[in-house]
């Protein structure tokens, strides 16, 4: 079995939905506390033994290239400041990992950004990380998809319930057999049904391992609604020929891309830091109280 060496993370979306926060930079790089979304992104995947990033950027995201890249101008500053711990953590955040840049010229869906990364990923399996959702980090979620692989030898998406009324937000696959199941296989995904239409609750979560025969069907997905490509209707095509499984992700799941999602992760994550946790948790407790 194959190591899962590389990642794909696509980052060329517009991010109307904070405009117009998102008019002059990436929605990616809007920060949780002090650390853009999608350096949480990337740490998840480092801290999976995945040292290769490969991120699929699009018109005016030069700001995430520059983040990963070294700053000469603000190392030099901090280094004659003798701003030591300041530069140990912007220094570091260039060594996360081994970083490549695909360009989507068009944003045509995220099948189509994906496939923009095919020549890079090459004839191996690969991580898919979708830069909106960030899990807790006390228990990272790829840990469940890679061993689902490796037990399996088939792609893998990383799944968890929702709510019925949230169903039609999703790809939903078909529920497992057994309550408890690590994985099962996927013989049935539907990209965002209605609620009495959906196979069951359980919904794709913006976490995949995938093997590399996803091109070939990615290669024959036709256009969707607004001329988009669908990962979806490439993952069916798996799922019929008995080579997709799903797996729970047992982390806290945060939806970076929806406002009240990212204010809780912004809240959450502020209570978890040894500096802020308690005078931000006083401080709420004072809000609360006063209103």
């Amino acid at each position: 079995m194959r190591k899962i060496r590389k990642a794909v993370i696509p980052v060329a979306g517009l991010g109307t939905r904070f405009l117009p926060a998102t008019k002059a930079q990436p929605k990616e790089m809007l920060p949780l506390v002090d650390k853009p979304v999608i350096q949480h992104v990337v740490e998840e995947a480092i801290h999976a033994g995945i040292a290769n990033i490969i991120l699929v950027t699009g018109r005016g995201k030069q700001a995430i290239e520059n983040h990963f890249d070294v700053a000469f101008e603000l190392e030099d500053n901090l280094s004659r400041h003798g701003k030591t711990e300041e530069l140990e953590q912007i220094q570091s955040i260039t060594h996360l990992g081994q970083f490549a840049y695909v360009r989507q010229g068009e944003p045509l869906g995220l099948g189509h950004a994906v496939l923009c990364a095919a020549s890079t990923v090459g004839s191996e399996p690969f991580a898919l990380l979708l830069g909106d959702d960030v899990f807790d980090e006390a228990n990272p979620a790829l840990g469940a998809l890679i061993a689902a692989f490796e037990a399996t030898g088939k792609s893998v998406v990383g799944v968890q319930e929702v709510l019925p009324a949230n169903v039609s937000r999703y790809g939903i696959v078909n529920a497992p057999g057994s309550k408890n199941a690590p994985w099962w296989d996927v013989d049935r995904i539907v990209e965002k049904p209605a609620p009495d239409q959906a196979p069951s609750r359980w919904a794709v979560v913006g976490r995949y391992v995938l093997k590399p025969e996803i091109f070939r069907h990615l290669k024959k997905v036709k256009p969707g609604v607004g001329g988009e490509y669908q990962l979806t209707d490439a993952l069916a095509a798996l799922a019929a020929e008995g080579q997709l499984v799903a797996a729970p992700i047992p982390a806290r799941r945060y939806d970076t891309g929806d406002k009240l999602d990212y204010l809780k992760a912004n809240v959450e994550f502020g209570l978890k830091r040894e500096d802020l946790g308690a005078p931000f948790l006083a401080y709420l407790k004072e809000l609360v109280a006063n209103r």
